[in-house]
């Protein structure tokens, strides 16, 4: 035991010594991920003789590695260790209790500190919406935990990018993390509150200002970096609030602090539905209309950059990514399906097993082609040709690749290039992506995307499986492309 300690104490003095000292230049990665190699940040504050702060900044270039020999040292000398360790997210209600979700109950947030990180990362969660005291009823019956935090567990643990597991979260697992649950139903823009005249409160974009005030008094106010992620309709309010967001903190005096966005699975497209229906309920109602209703009903607010592009009552137009993306300040990373199963739902596009007519399957493939010109012009993105919906929260968000390039790996490029633009004005990094498209024409032609399953057996498909099953005619699309059917089949398995 005694061996143990003395390794543990000099891993720490590896901490300390930070970038440049003599402790550092020994040290050495080892396995897989050593190729993705982080760069050392290295900002060690002076510690009062009180406490023991550590600078964690210092090895994030060597992070897995390093958290695995801590991890296995800490649990040397204490064989309950890797029990107690607190990788929980704990809630934490807003002390301003006007600032409230949609039934009046106070609003919250689930937060790991890490207090030798100064990067921070807020993720709104998703969850559709509702616009309209009959379908926000309905919702309320059947998903009251989007609606209310009156039932919300006391903590969390958090999954891919919220993850503290450097295996499954190799760049961001050492940040502060924080997880805001998404109770206000109106697509993070809401400003109203409960009254006699409105039976809910939609206060979605206040609730994000209020954790940001909350979190300064937690150690945000010495930030260097803050990520303000989201997936689905988080992904969209990321896009609505990330200019806010650094505008507050601005205000409140930390310019300092370098704001970003990361969308995931929020970048919806306004176009027309495969086969058109009335506006009766939150699914099948065109996104465009449910919108322009909503943003009425939530008295939604914008950024005033993209409110200035439109008429008068036509904000809803920076509802959607491609609209608003052009007007933001903040650096955004784009994570999108080309193939996303939400779209495809408000489209009226549905999958349920059996085979599709030749027009839904012109639109899908349209559908891809239309999302993929949109994020022409983004600098950042990741999409993959794949049927899904969300990816960086899932314990398996690692796996999937665009052009041999993963999606942690892609965001640290970003990372990195962010970085050296800030200190030298560089050109992004050589042999780092961070624009990633896929350019197959089918959904699941991609070979790391996520597994299907058959609706109705629960047996795994392959693509090939998957594309008959959805009444893929092999014969007249080799026709189409000029191929003979046995070398489309051989592109298709191998995802080309």
């Amino acid at each position: 035991m005694g061996t143990a300690a003395v390794h543990l104490l000099l891993l720490l003095g590896l901490l300390h010594a930070g970038p440049g000292g003599e402790g550092r230049k020994g040290w050495r990665r080892r396995g897989p991920a050593a190729r993705e190699r982080g760069e050392a940040t290295a900002a060690a504050a002076a510690a009062p003789a009180e406490s023991f702060p550590l600078d964690f900044t210092a090895v994030e270039g060597n992070m897995d590695s390093f958290m695995a020999q801590v991890k296995s040292l800490a649990q040397s000398l204490y064989p309950c260790s890797a029990q107690a360790l607190p990788h929980d997210l704990r809630l934490h209600l807003l002390h301003n209790a006007s600032v409230t979700c949609n039934d009046g109950s106070p609003a919250g947030y689930y937060l790991k500190e890490s207090k030798g990180s100064r990067r921070w990362l807020l993720f709104l969660e998703g969850g559709w919406y509702c616009f309209n005291r009959e379908n926000c009823d309905t919702r309320y019956d059947t998903m009251r935990r989007l609606m209310s935090s009156k039932e919300w567990p006391a903590t969390r643990v958090g999954t891919g990018i919220l993850s503290s597991q450097p295996e499954e979260n190799p760049h961001w697992w050492n940040a502060n993390m924080v997880f805001i649950p998404y109770c206000s139903s109106d697509v993070w823009s809401g400003a109203s509150s409960k009254s006699e005249k409105n039976e809910y409160a939609f206060m979605g974009a206040l609730i994000i200002q209020e954790v940001i005030k909350e979190l300064v008094g937690k150690g945000l106010s010495t930030a260097k970096v803050l990520l303000l992620a989201g997936s689905s309709a988080g992904g969209t309010g990321v896009l609505l609030n990330v200019d806010r967001v650094a505008e507050q903190l601005e205000e409140m005096g930390y310019q300092g602090i370098q704001v970003r966005g990361l969308a995931d699975s929020g970048w919806f497209l306004d176009n027309k539905q495969y086969r058109r229906t009335d506006c009766i309920d939150t699914i099948t109602c065109a996104p465009t209309e449910a919108i322009r209703r909503g943003i009425r009903y939530w008295n939604g607010i914008v950024p005033e950059r993209c409110k200035l592009q439109f008429k008068e009552g036509e904000e809803w137009n920076c509802f959607f990514g491609y609209k608003i993306y052009p007007t933001l300040r903040c650096p955004v990373f784009v994570v999108q399906w080309l193939f996303d199963e939400a779209q495809l739902t408000v489209d009226n596009v549905h999958l349920t097993g059996q085979p599709v007519q030749e027009g839904q399957w012109l639109y899908i493939q349209n559908l891809g082609r239309e999302l993929r010109n949109t994020l022409k012009d983004v600098t950042a993105s990741f999409a993959p040709a794949c049927l899904s919906h969300e990816i960086i929260t899932r314990n398996h968000w690692t796996d999937i690749q665009v052009k041999g390039t993963s999606l942690p790996r892609a965001l640290h490029c970003w990372d990195r290039s962010l970085h050296e633009s800030n200190k030298n004005g560089k050109a992004p990094l050589k042999g780092c992506p961070i624009h990633l498209i896929d350019s197959c024409p089918w959904p699941h032609c991609n070979p790391s995307c996520p597994t299907i399953r058959d609706q109705f057996t629960g047996q795994e498909m392959n693509v090939i499986q998957f594309l008959m099953h959805m009444g893929f005619d092999v014969q007249k699309m080799a026709q189409q492309q000029g191929l003979e059917p046995s070398k489309l089949l051989g592109m298709l398995s191998s995802g080309n």
